[in-house]
């Protein structure tokens, strides 16, 4: 090993070995150091067979070091061909402990095979990752110096084991999965399917996962395909005292403690990032939160000149990004005129911006005049604005309706934007200047648009459109902007949903008391008999109304996102008279009764409107304890996926003469493929709900679409676009059945058909690669959907809850 480099780089994963490969390429002296015995470990621990995706789909792949999707083996074969044809000067068990000195002449010290070692470069680039320091349980749950025997072999293993390489080398075992984030849903649905898992969260909810993992182990609890342990925590670990293969796990649990017997313990708590590490080498951060990224310029430079930092650890995960990084800043480090991959798309985003003069000055821009996007670094903004769209509206025109089905998210980088926030008062108007944003309301709840937006006269008027997705990992990855983000909801929400009226100043108390609360389906908001000492607005979700009957729970109503509960116990000025429950995950905003009673003390209208839905409600409570069918009935629409639901397919069974109508027509609507069956499905008393698409309000099919081919309508309807791959990410996500592959069909004409319904009849033969079908609620007919025009009983109803449950 020699002592003097041009370049240094530090960890050998994707960005490292493509800043190698660039290195060794422009004539560069470099070496790459590694502190593990392997390149590439966080890709070597992935589990096996997993599929690793190529995204972004948009941007090229600049680096030497080739890449495409492929399963993990596949990936790892073809770096390990281009380090060895390349002869990559890579070394391994180098664990660099400190970086000193600067610019032209870093000294780096390291411990390399059990001796302390110092070596010198000019430049150092930086690449090590966040997966190195793996978090562990404490000594005090979990003695580390204690193993176990398999019951298998006699070969020793920890009595916790931190990683899972291969998921499918178990079975037939009890496992307990610590853990609440990505890693750890994954690892139990993966053991899930031949092993009885138990998965411990130490909160009510999954709150670090993604929105595709979420939804998927929420599916799986529900479909008891394992058991899930909310508000949980380990309390010890230890093996078990009569049984020297098994393990014994004692737990906290929100009813007492719970010894649980099991044969392996896997705890995925994430990783400490190397912040302590980046600090002492003397790398900047922009504030004290721990989830912050390092202060990076737009060539990947840190506060320390000639310190570069690519790849996760600079808040870049994604292995093509990674990739690109280390190609291009082995270019900058050269000196060589070159743009990030992804230049030429944000030109042409920005080009038509007031004085445009080049992405680094509107990225500057951009941070000083939206304060919520201020904490990104460069790769991360550029990210969030790559994935955006840029809106330049026309005075007075509308930027989105009041009741569309959009979720998108709105900021004002230049004029203004105003917003009707009363449809009973054209005069109420909220109007938005630069450096503020909309849509907030819509991006969570998943309902349709609360009001009417259009674009402010005067000065252009400027918007970035950022998609769901986009939002939902800036509000992740930022604690800041989810804080920035969270406040103004909370505002908006209670001006749109209860106080229209009254300005925001007026509301500055309610807000600062105010709290997001998170429920699992099921959960109890309040029960009958609490003290009614707080409103719950729901913020995404929806909940049941429900009242002890002689001895029974009756439904008596269901409430969506947008509306409100439990102002009947706050003007009575008496105890809970109702239980509310959640039906689906859902989110409240928790109004402190105090501040909200002196909010009606100062607005004699808006306590009148409250005092008017009381009396509402009570006679809505007394009818249904009148009618306990009806709340029977809403408890079981409910349990069918009811409460995520915008549309849902309904029969009177006794109305359907059973001619399939209904499946006939769907099917000649779509090309021989009928998205509905009528037969399936549960029946309660005469209400059947066959298997059909509920256009869910979050869609779940949406979440792990790798082409993004899966969207909804302004009007609700989610539906799949020609781009479909076929990869079968939707039909295994959505829980409700609704999704089946296919191939093409070949077209033929049914006259008997045509003169009908009016439509053609696509025969069934099969031709082409197989795509994901479900129902599109016929978007592109004016007529409506198929299936019901074609019922000739009026059996056949499409509606959505809030609608239905307004008939019972």
């Amino acid at each position: 090993m020699s002592d003097h480099y041009a370049i240094a780089i530090i960890g050998s994963g994707p960005a490292g070995l493509s800043a190698c490969a660039n290195a060794i390429k422009q004539g560069l002296s470099c070496i790459l150091l590694e502190a593990q015995p392997q390149f590439a470990n966080t890709v070597q621990h992935y589990q096996k067979g997993k599929w690793v995706m190529d995204e972004p789909a948009v941007l090229p792949l600049r680096s030497d070091l080739p890449f495409h999707a492929n399963t993990r083996e596949a990936v790892l074969d073809t770096w390990q061909e281009h380090i060895t044809e390349q002869q990559l000067n890579i070394h391994y068990n180098a664990e660099v402990t400190a970086i000193s000195g600067q610019k032209g002449n870093f000294a780096l010290h390291l411990k390399a095979d059990n001796d302390e070692t110092i070596i010198y470069a000019e430049q150092v680039i930086l690449s090590i990752g966040i997966q190195g320091n793996l978090r562990q349980l404490s000594a005090q749950i979990c003695d580390p110096e204690i193993s176990i025997a398999t019951r298998s072999s006699d070969k020793q293993r920890p009595l916790v084991e931190y990683q899972l390489d291969d998921p499918l080398a178990f079975e037939g075992e009890t496992i307990l999965v610590i853990g609440a984030g990505d890693s750890a849903i994954e690892n139990a649905l993966a053991l899930a399917e031949q092993n009885q898992v138990l998965l411990i969260n130490r909160r009510g909810e999954f709150t670090r996962a993604k929105q595709a993992n979420n939804d998927a182990i929420l599916q799986a609890i529900s479909q008891e395909k394992l058991e899930c342990h909310y508000s949980t925590r380990p309390v010890s670990i230890i093996p078990h005292p009569h049984d020297g293969n098994a393990i014994q796990a004692t737990l906290k649990t929100p009813e007492g403690q719970a010894k649980i017997t099991c044969d392996r313990v896997i705890a995925r708590l994430g990783a400490t990032p190397p912040r302590a590490f980046l600090e002492a080498c003397g790398i900047g951060f922009p504030d004290d939160n721990k989830a912050s990224a390092p202060i990076l310029n737009g060539h990947y430079e840190s506060t320390v000149p000639g310190l570069y930092l690519i790849g996760a650890v600079a808040a870049y995960p994604l292995i093509k990004q990674a990739l690109n990084q280390g190609y291009e800043v082995i270019e900058f480090i050269l000196g060589h005129d070159i743009a990030p991959a992804d230049e030429p798309l944000l030109i042409e985003k920005f080009r038509r911006l007031p004085a445009f003069h080049s992405v680094d000055t509107t990225l500057d821009m951009t941070r000083l005049n939206m304060p919520l996007l201020s904490g990104l670094t460069n790769p991360q903004l550029r990210e969030f604005l790559r994935t955006s769209e840029v809106h330049y509206p026309e005075p007075g025109e509308v930027i989105f309706k009041y009741n569309d089905y959009s979720n998108t998210f709105f900021s004002i980088i230049y004029g203004e934007v105003r917003i009707s926030v009363n449809r009973e008062d054209a005069s109420q108007i909220v109007t938005l200047r630069q450096g503020q944003f909309f849509g907030e309301l819509g991006l969570i709840s998943g309902r349709r648009r609360t009001s009417t937006v259009y674009a402010g006269s005067g000065q252009q008027c400027v918007l970035i459109e950022t998609p769901r997705p986009t939002m939902l990992k800036l509000i992740n990855a930022s604690p800041v902007a989810k804080a920035q983000i969270d406040q103004i909801f909370v505002l908006r929400a209670i001006q749109t949903s209860i106080a229209p009226e009254i300005p925001a100043s007026d509301l500055a108390a309610v807000v600062y008391s105010s709290r997001i609360e998170s429920y699992a389906p099921g959960d109890v908001i309040f029960r009958e008999g609490d003290p009614g000492d707080c409103l719950h607005l729901i913020r995404s979700g929806s909940v049941t109304v429900s009242r002890e009957n002689a001895g029974n729970e009756v439904v008596s109503s269901y409430v969506a996102a947008g509306n409100y509960v439990g102002e009947t116990a706050l003007l009575s000025n008496s105890p809970r008279s109702v239980t509310v429950r959640a039906a689906v995950a859902t989110e409240t905003v928790r109004l402190d009764g105090t501040a909200f009673m002196a909010l009606l003390d100062k607005s004699p209208a808006l306590r009148k409107r409250l005092e008017t839905r009381f009396r509402t409600n009570l006679a809505q409570q007394t009818m249904a304890e009148s009618q306990p069918q009806t709340g029977n009935m809403i408890s079981f629409l409910v349990a069918q996926g009811l409460g995520e639901a915008s549309d849902v397919l309904l029969i009177d069974e006794s109305l359907c003469i059973h001619c399939n109508n209904c499946e006939v027509a769907c099917a000649a609507t779509h090309e021989g493929t009928s998205r509905l069956d009528r037969e399936a499905g549960p029946t309660f008393a005469s209400l059947h709900v066959p298997t059909s698409c509920r256009h869910c309000e979050h869609p779940r099919c949406m979440k792990d679409c790798p082409p993004d081919a899966i969207h909804r309508a302004d009007n609700g309807e989610v539906y799949i676009a020609d781009n479909c791959i076929g990869c079968g990410n939707c039909e295994k996500n959505c829980p409700y059945g609704v999704i089946q592959m296919t191939g093409k069909k070949q077209k033929h004409t049914s006259l008997w058909l045509r003169l009908l319904f009016g439509v053609e009849y696509a025969k069934i033969e099969a031709v082409g690669e197989p795509k994901a079908v479900k129902c599109d609620m016929c978007k592109d007919l004016h007529t409506g959907p198929a299936c019901v025009r074609a019922c000739p009983t009026g059996a056949a109803l499409r509606a959505s809850p809030e609608q239905f449950m307004e008939r019972q």
